[in-house]
């Protein structure tokens, strides 16, 4: 079955799609030159275990805004090619740990939370699938004993206690030989984790209790210019600018003479390329904490003047991002339109790559959010995308916004904010 029976290319609802899909038809006729080049760097710098990028495709630009190192999302990517998730998964583990027979997964704290459970128990199925015997351990103070949940899917998920012996993390009757951590360490690094012998992936030195968004696109900016030179392209058709402030309360309004001179810098940069360019649309900014995800501490800024009007509930929702962790570090992003519209509403693609294979993803869309907005609410609903390959098989016979190619395009821009992490990564070795 062709993918174009699986899946439509959502609708680019601009006239401003000129650009892109001349970057489109220019990472195509680069192919090959962009395939060697990320091998080399594969070679290099080892991708990290698992990510998911979140993209914006503005039309005149494409770039990713977010890179998740501990994906949930899992049971909403389209199950025909789930055979690429388990062939990556299996190269993952052999290229990290060949030696590996048993994986312990230790997810989040969620336990009513319906729709991360279907991820866990789809996780939990790839690896499986992959040759592995692999159980779920748990960290949560409010499941004493052992606890079986029935899903929706008609699976079921089973929490065990975790338990400590010497330098190892083991259930009562299994002793794995490497860790997947599908929880992101927002509350901090538990001491559970100290001078464990085992492989744990990803690393707990990536967590949010330690990265910051503004460490990973600062390596992203780097990781832009070289792909930028090598296919000869200007790097901002594919960077968000950003700038980033430390020790900010917006509650106390401490520290918002920061994030408003580093705003009007920015807006100063956006509106001279966005000339460059005959872009019509206004520029905006995104605010975000710098650690964290989950949807949680960011706003939209549109002019310089809403960093000064922010009322109660804005700064309030500025104050803490998830589990409740206050939020003292902010990255000001330039933000980037979605101008993808799945029937009607704002959609934008979110890639998903296992070692250094993409292996699929989803749009997010969102029908009560604009293209300005951020889509990680609630409300949001996911169209799986059709990968039919580990994208990186084109058809240069088609138009640039045709699926396969428009695929290839995002899969490039993943792999380049993957390219990013995995440089995170080494720096935390």
């Amino acid at each position: 079955m062709s993918i174009e029976h699986l899946q439509p290319v959502p609708h680019l609802t601009t006239a401003q799609a000129g650009p892109l899909h001349k970057l489109e038809a220019h990472l195509l006729d680069k192919q090959a030159t962009i395939e060697t080049w990320l091998r080399q760097e594969w070679r290099q710098t080892p991708a990290p275990f698992y990510t998911s990028v979140d993209l914006r495709n503005a039309g005149f630009k494409l770039a990713p805004v977010d890179t998740n190192l501990f994906p949930a999302g899992f049971n909403n990517l389209n199950p025909v090619f789930q055979p690429l998730c388990i062939q990556a998964m299996q190269s993952a583990i052999d290229r990290i740990c060949p030696d590996a027979a048993k994986v312990l997964i230790i997810p989040e704290n969620h336990t009513r939370n319906p729709y991360y459970f279907e991820s866990l128990a789809t996780l939990r199925d790839i690896i499986h699938k992959a040759g592995y015997t692999v159980r779920i351990g748990t960290m949560n103070p409010e499941l004493k004993e052992n606890t079986l949940f029935p899903l929706v899917s008609g699976r079921s998920l089973l929490l065990e206690q975790i338990a400590r012996d010497g330098n190892r993390l083991k259930l009562q009757d299994f002793d794995p030989c490497m860790i997947v951590l599908n929880n992101d360490l927002s509350d901090g690094i538990p001491a559970l984790f100290r001078d464990i012998e085992q492989m744990i992936l990803p690393p707990v030195d990536l967590g949010w209790a330690l990265r910051l968004k503004s460490g990973h696109f600062t390596h992203y900016r780097q990781v832009a210019l070289e792909f930028a030179k090598i296919i000869d392209i200007d790097p901002w058709l594919i960077d968000p600018l950003f700038r980033n402030c430390g020790e900010i309360n917006f509650l106390k309004r401490e520290g918002e003479e920061c994030v408003r001179k580093n705003a009007d810098t920015l807006f100063e940069q956006i509106r001279k390329k966005y000339a460059e360019y005959g872009v019509s649309q206004d520029p905006f900014l995104i605010v975000k904490a710098d650690a964290g995800t989950y949807g949680m501490g960011i706003m939209t800024v549109r002019t310089p003047e809403d960093l000064v009007e922010l009322n109660r509930k804005e700064r309030s929702r500025m104050a803490a991002s998830k589990g409740g962790q206050p939020i003292s570090k902010v990255i000001v992003q330039e933000g980037v339109y979605s101008h993808e519209t799945w029937e009607g509403a704002v959609a934008e693609p979110v890639v998903y790559m296992i070692d250094h294979f993409v292996v699929g993803g989803f749009y997010r869309v969102h029908r009560e959010r604009g293209p300005t907005e951020n889509l990680n609410a609630p409300g949001m609903h996911f169209e799986p995308l059709a990968f039919a390959t580990p994208c990186n098989t084109p058809d240069s016979n088609k138009a640039p916004d045709a699926n396969p190619n428009r695929f290839y395009a995002y899969g490039v821009i993943a792999r380049l904010a993957l390219l990013a992490a995995a440089r995170e990564y080494a720096e935390h070795r």
